[in-house]
């Protein structure tokens, strides 16, 4: 049975609430939200979705942490990931079957993908390769090799809206003349919509 806990966040952390809300927070659930960076911005803008990270939830001595791809890779204490986002909001989904799917094998298969890329390298260019890697791209490998279950379909960075002033800020910053437009991508879009994904909690 997979493991279930009360995470509570109070005003202080989510300061669009009133009084506490709780999630019920599960291994393996994947939590969105967006960051005040200009980077964050220019993914929104490009990928049309308010939504520029996410990370996979672990509990780590009953308590739910997220693991996600930052600098560097890492596992997150929950009231400093809430904290990042804007105005402290996010959404958590969850597999439609995650009991009967993510048992304590597969969490654990799960689990030795994460030590793999623990402690990597972010990826400033969203390269489809294991040597750095960014948010949206940690959690669908470690949902794709560890549960052999894709969140979301791989798209070419050519199909993402990159005509934006902020997004072209971004995009000569990193790659100048050469963008890499048939470069494999995953996006925090894409996996938010996938259909084998049911929305959890939402503040």
């Amino acid at each position: 049975m997979v493991s279930r806990i009360a995470l509570l966040i109070a005003c202080p952390i989510c300061s669009g609430c009133s009084g506490t809300t709780g999630y019920a927070a599960q291994r393996g659930d994947i939590v969105f939200q967006s960051s005040r960076s200009p980077q964050s911005r220019a993914i929104q803008l490009a990928t049309n979705s308010p939504y520029s990270l996410l990370g996979i939830v672990y509990l780590r001595d009953g308590i739910a942490h997220v693991f996600e791809a930052v600098q560097p890779v890492k596992l997150t204490p929950p009231e400093e990931w809430i904290a990042r986002g804007e105005d402290g909001r996010f959404v958590a989904k969850r597999l439609r079957n995650a009991e009967t799917v993510l048992s304590v094998d597969i969490l654990d298969r799960m689990l030795q993908v994460n030590e793999e890329f623990s402690g990597k390298d972010y990826d400033l260019y969203f390269e489809w390769s294991d040597e750095r890697i960014y948010c949206s791209e940690l959690v669908w490998k470690i949902f794709a090799r560890g549960a052999g279950i894709e969140i979301g379909r791989l798209e070419r960075l050519s199909v993402f809206d990159l005509s934006h002033p902020t997004v072209q800020v971004k995009v000569r910053e990193r790659f100048g003349d050469n963008v890499p437009l048939q470069e494999s991508v995953i996006s925090p879009a894409e996996m938010f919509k996938a259909a084998v994904l049911e929305t959890v909690y939402e503040s």
